[in-house]
């Protein structure tokens, strides 16, 4: 794990809670006021940063996200904006990790080496890609530990035991459980069955079980904090935003109603272990 990470959910263990790892998606609904919401997710209650790098094909995501990527990249983002959302971030906050989540085609387009090189010099700490097997470690995975970035690997419902080993090799920062099949934002998990099966990982890694799809309210955050080691939120912040908006446009009151759900959200998760 990077330091910042090792460092993150070493304190979260001290303090005997999940971590809250919050998604948004750069550039959404626009560049200054996706930076804005960024700034403000660590004092609204985040302790880890999922920046979404939008992608116009984005298979795993649900409706939500969808609309959020095209009106990110209809307002111009890309990798280099999402690296200097990162370098605006880090000018006064050094010890949130940021991992960026989206797909490997906009990487491959941009050079791998160039992606991974540029993400570490910004202060990016890992990487999720979600269309990237274990069987293609070599294409990015192995690159990224070399550049000491973590590739955090998806496990799902239908990840059996053939299956596990594979996706937990080479996997570091942390494991992300979607605790649903399907895409984001889709039915809520079940509490019961997303213990079980965050056990079932945890008995083959050291590694902390963070879990998503599906999470939007406090009382779910909580129910599935009781488990995990952290919670996973993302359609509900992008909703937010989505709702805040005048004829397309962020509002006054954008950043204030994205930032007031990740409150609302945080204190579910703090309250999980209670």
């Amino acid at each position: 794990m990077t330091q910042r990470m090792t460092d993150r959910f070493a304190k979260l263990t001290q303090e005997n809670r999940p971590a809250f790892v919050t998604y948004f998606m750069g550039g959404d609904p626009d560049f200054d006021t996706s930076v804005e919401i960024m700034k403000g997710l660590p004092a609204a209650g985040a302790d880890v940063i999922e920046l979404g790098m939008p992608f116009s094909d984005p298979m795993a995501d649900g409706p939500s996200i969808q609309a959020a990527g095209l009106r990110a990249l209809k307002g111009g983002q890309n990798l280099p904006k999402c690296f200097e959302m990162v370098r605006a971030f880090r000018q006064t906050d050094n010890e949130t990790p940021i991992v960026v989540m989206g797909y490997y085609n906009p990487i491959y387009q941009y050079g791998s080496e160039k992606f991974l090189k540029e993400a570490k010099d910004a202060g990016i700490d890992g990487m999720i890609v979600v269309d990237l097997p274990p069987e293609m470690d070599a294409e990015l995975c192995i690159p990224a530990l070399k550049h000491d970035l973590n590739f955090i690997r998806l496990a799902t419902p239908t990840t059996d035991e053939k299956r596990l080993p594979k996706v937990l090799s080479n996997t570091s920062g942390f494991v992300y459980y979607v605790s649903i099949n399907g895409i984001t934002g889709a039915a809520a998990p079940e509490p019961d069955e997303v213990a079980a099966s965050v056990a079932h990982i945890k008995a083959r890694t050291d590694l902390p079980i963070c879990v998503g799809f599906g999470v939007r309210t406090a009382e779910q955050a909580a129910s599935i904090g009781r488990a995990a080691d952290g919670v996973v939120v993302g359609t509900a912040i992008v909703s937010a935003i989505a709702d805040s908006l005048k004829d397309g446009a962020a509002s006054g009151q954008t950043i204030e109603q994205a930032l007031t759900v990740v409150s609302s959200i945080a204190e579910g998760v703090r309250s999980a272990r209670g």
